[in-house]
């Protein structure tokens, strides 16, 4: 485990210069993960091709938390600005996506559409996160989750092709040309 908690962090800082750009609809959710025997907040957003767009391990499930999300996910070079962003019925989401408008974070024209049913896209793509941190049965610390989440999250990029490698390399060369281990 303590090779997942040291390269799963290197290996998602190192891929993201490589995502493809993401479109403009935006599907954000969150689920939930256990770390010391309590729920905390895993929140994810994908665009309409179901692309990973961010995700970010949170403590709370609220207002503040829910900007910081965002704001994370606007930042990342890979991203456009959104168009629309399609979230569940939780509360937090409208009031956080209000104050980046006014922070000029966020496009004014963005809507916002609060559907239960339109996130299906983000509700299957937490399937496959779930499948593994499952078995884990929790993790020791937030940050020990933290560490694995990102390595977890940088591969399933990586599977579903979100990654510009060239042809000739399979995934386990490029990974090792990212790490300079060229054979």
């Amino acid at each position: 485990m303590r090779w997942v908690h040291q390269f799963g962090p290197e290996i998602d800082k190192r891929i993201r210069p490589y995502l493809k750009p993401t479109n403009d609809s935006y599907r954000a959710d969150e689920t939930y993960i256990k770390v010391k025997g309590k729920w905390k907040y895993l929140y994810r957003a994908v665009d309409s091709e179901g692309n990973t767009i961010d995700f970010m391990l949170s403590e709370n499930r609220d207002t503040h938390a829910a900007k910081r999300f965002f704001k994370k996910s606007l930042s990342s070079p890979h991203n456009q600005s959104p168009r629309v962003i399609t979230v569940d019925k939780n509360p937090a989401y409208p009031p956080a996506i209000e104050q980046l408008m006014n922070e000029k974070n966020l496009s004014k024209e963005t809507i916002i559409r609060q559907t239960k049913y339109l996130n299906n896209i983000v509700e299957q793509d937490h399937r496959f996160i779930k499948r593994i941190t499952n078995s884990m049965l929790g993790f020791k610390s937030f940050k020990t989750a933290e560490q694995t989440l990102a390595g977890i999250e940088a591969f399933h990029m990586l599977r579903k092709k979100q990654v510009e490698i060239l042809p000739a390399f399979s995934d386990v060369e490029w990974i090792n040309t990212l790490f300079g281990m060229v054979a």
